[in-house]
């Protein structure tokens, strides 16, 4: 597989107005000591079930004998803030050398670490390429983290995670295309993005706290389903352009988005059997192919039908109309309804 993002821990300790899960923001007392403990007792037994092998056959290399390269994929480590103090050690130094004992001898794997980076320091980032992290991902350089609303504050960052970094033996990524050379797998590197209107998470996803503060400027054209981290190709883990989502429950989605329903869990069954049991399925091979509006043709919904239920009003006047919109209404009036059916034992469940 090429790609996994798993979200190690709710724990935050920012409750930024763009973000798209509730669920990341301060912990105290009892509640911080319950998000540690489901972090630390499911991490193990997650890794566990990952792929046996974190490699893929990259479509853009051929082999010249009708192949592809194969080459390790990376698992993405993020929060919440997973530099915070009870979870930094506990589950992500942790996690990381389960990764690296798991996949040392089958193929490899690489290792990126997600962080706002105000936590960063000298002494963390030496650790972290002690670990073998292939990459450090500092993801906080926008105008909606508090204390960088400003250019002047955000470059201030990018200068102290750049020089922290690069004096722990990081090399910054985008130094490499202008000296004409290409990450190695064996590296040590770091890059910096926020949710600015150049990349393509700046129109914000419709949820959480983004949703809930009308911060989305999503339109209906807006196939956040057809891109990388969207749906589009997770079925396809052999091969470049995979990637699901995983949270701190061991939830499983095809979408860093996440869909309204998990397709599974990982702390209970292998990923792999749970993608496995997915392909065939129309309403799945709709959101692999990055075509959300087709995932209810099976299940009587148009996608003009489906078109219609990504449009909703907005408390503030107007309509808001998007496709992940569209998604969740399938969700819960569709895959709902057949998982209520399943479970009363009053259907054969053959809208599952």
């Amino acid at each position: 597989m090429e790609s996994l993002y798993y979200v190690m821990s709710w724990l935050c300790h920012r409750t930024c107005e763009h973000c798209y899960e509730d669920r990341f923001r301060p912990y105290r007392g009892a509640d911080l000591a319950g998000v540690v403990a489901e972090s630390v007792a499911n991490m193990p037994r997650i890794i566990d079930h990952l792929p046996a092998r974190m490699t893929y056959l990259d479509r853009r290399d051929p082999d010249g004998a009708g192949g592809y390269r194969e080459k390790p994929g990376s698992v993405i480590l993020a929060g919440g803030e997973i530099l915070l103090d009870p979870v930094r050690e506990a589950v992500l130094y942790a996690g990381i050398e389960r990764l690296q004992g798991r996949y040392r001898r089958r193929g490899g794997v690489k290792i990126i670490v997600q962080t706002t980076g105000d936590l960063l320091t000298r002494r963390i980032a030496e650790e972290l390429k002690e670990l073998g992290v292939w990459m450090v991902s500092v993801s906080g350089l926008d105008k909606y983290h508090a204390g960088l609303e400003t250019a002047a504050a955000r470059e201030s960052l990018r200068q102290k995670c750049g020089g922290i970094l690069e004096q722990a033996g990081f090399e910054l990524l985008n130094k490499l295309a202008e000296q004409g050379r290409e990450a190695a797998d064996e590296g040590h590197y770091f890059h910096f993005f926020g949710a600015t209107a150049d990349l393509w998470i700046g129109k914000l996803w419709p949820r959480g706290r983004a949703w809930r503060h009308g911060l989305s400027t999503a339109g209906i054209e807006d196939n956040f389903c057809h891109q990388w981290s969207g749906g589009l190709n997770f079925l396809e883990t052999r091969y470049s352009g995979s990637e699901v989502s995983i949270d701190p429950r061991g939830d499983v989605f095809p979408c860093c988005v996440k869909t309204k329903r998990p397709v599974g869990n990982v702390v209970e069954r292998p990923l792999e059997e749970i993608l496995g049991a997915l392909r065939g399925n129309a309403v799945y091979e709709a959101i692999n192919a990055g075509r959300p509006e087709r995932m209810g043709l099976t299940h009587g919904w148009s996608e003009e039908k489906f078109r219609e239920k990504s449009r909703v009003p907005l408390v503030t006047g107007g309509i808001y109309e998007n496709l992940c919109i569209g998604c969740d209404a399938f969700h819960d009036e569709v895959l709902g309804a057949a998982e209520l059916v399943q479970i009363s034992g009053a259907g054969s469940g053959d809208r599952s």
